[in-house]
């Protein structure tokens, strides 16, 4: 997956105060919670509904969140099953000093079509 130019994040947000540990550094649950709500978007849309959250795997943390940084989270489907779906999920953040774009993480997440009674169902053909 290129860098984030050109293509349109399935969540931004900014680092802020409240998200960062006592010293001061942002949580890396707080940056996967992230990327979890933009895969679980983008499966969510594939699967036209409900999805679960099975599996996050092949997680890698480049570099650290700063507060005051833009995040953008991008998704991308890679693999469809019946009833799953695994995405590739990357984090970028625009340093907030700088204007420096920087790849922070990424991770396989693998989501399931779920039906009104939490039950897998097929993922519809696209």
């Amino acid at each position: 997956m290129a860098q984030g130019r050109g293509r349109e994040p399935a969540v931004r947000t900014l680092a802020m105060p409240q998200d960062t540990n006592p010293s001061g550094d942002i949580f890396g649950g707080w940056l996967l919670a992230q990327m979890d709500i933009a895969g679980g978007i983008v499966a969510y849309r594939r699967a036209r509904g409900r999805v679960a959250t099975v599996a996050i795997e092949a997680m890698s943390f480049h570099a650290p969140v700063f507060v005051g940084d833009v995040v953008s989270c991008y998704a991308e489907v890679l693999r469809v099953g019946r009833t799953s779906l695994q995405l590739q999920v990357e984090a970028w953040v625009q340093r907030g000093r700088t204007g420096e774009e920087i790849k922070v993480t990424e991770g396989r997440f693998t989501y399931v079509a779920i039906d009104e009674a939490r039950r897998p169902r097929p993922v519809p053909p696209p």
